[in-house]
């Protein structure tokens, strides 16, 4: 059984700005359905926990998972030193080393934003763009087109001791979403039946169900490094979605 108790959390709340593009918004009549299934993770075993068993630094290690997801499909995997992570823990989430007042997580959003302005230790994000997390058409889709998605999740006590994060029907208050805490992640794979994120060093596989229920947030995060790569999907308006990136304000 699982033992994720000592592990470290640290999504704060949610954040929205009504700038944020949609990206339902950009995806045409012309793009074929998401395929049944989807992995980016090209049998990784192993990820690096990015300090997320000691810091809630969660906002940056999905960052960090990300570029490995990217660039272990594209050339070689990228991994960001521990020391780089911690870094921009500090001057993205505040957190200042040896002072345990100071580690309090991250905002999503902000983190994002922050990404996308000032890149990521040589790592650029074009844009992102934000699926709705009850869609599982778009999740899927950002999945598949972009290597994964970033997400929140309010998770429940129950998920520290399961293998397979899954709803306890009759788990009460330990069942509750956000009884344990917020958390981001990223998810680089799914099938019918489930999803699978990246979370301290290791794939963490949960149910359709367990995602409905405790997934509140996501984000499709668009690498032009992947971009040039794969090329821009067909059926994916990238023209527009640049257009309304240059629109904001």
């Amino acid at each position: 059984m699982a033992d994720h108790s000592g592990m470290k959390l640290g999504r704060k709340a949610i954040k929205t700005d009504s700038r944020t593009l949609a990206l339902g918004k950009y995806l045409t009549p012309g793009l074929p359905a998401p395929p049944l299934k989807a992995d980016w993770t090209k049998g990784v075993a192993s990820w690096g926990v990015m300090l997320n068993n000691n810091l809630g630094d969660c906002t940056i290690a999905g960052v960090g998972h990300a570029i490995q997801v990217w660039t272990v499909n594209n050339g070689g995997m990228v991994t960001v030193p521990d020391s780089t992570v911690e870094q921009y823990y500090e001057q993205w989430d505040g957190y200042v080393p040896g002072n345990s007042n100071t580690d309090n997580g991250g905002v999503e959003l902000d983190v994002l934003n922050d990404w996308q302005k000032n890149g990521f230790a040589g790592n650029p994000l074009m844009a992102f763009a934000d699926p709705k997390p009850a869609n599982l058409m778009e999740i899927r889709q950002a999945i598949n087109l972009f290597g994964g998605v970033y997400i929140g999740l309010s998770l429940p006590l129950t998920a520290q001791t399961q293998d397979l994060w899954d709803v306890v029907p009759k788990g009460g208050a330990n069942a509750k979403p956000g009884s344990w805490g917020g958390h981001c992640v990223f998810v680089p794979k799914y099938d019918q039946n489930t999803f699978t994120c990246i979370t301290w060093g290791q794939l963490k596989t949960m149910t359709v169900a367990f995602w409905n229920k405790y997934c509140d947030e996501a984000h499709a995060l668009l690498s032009p490094n992947w971009i040039s790569a794969k090329g821009s999907p067909g059926g994916f308006n990238l023209a527009q979605l640049q257009a309304d990136l240059k629109a904001i304000v």
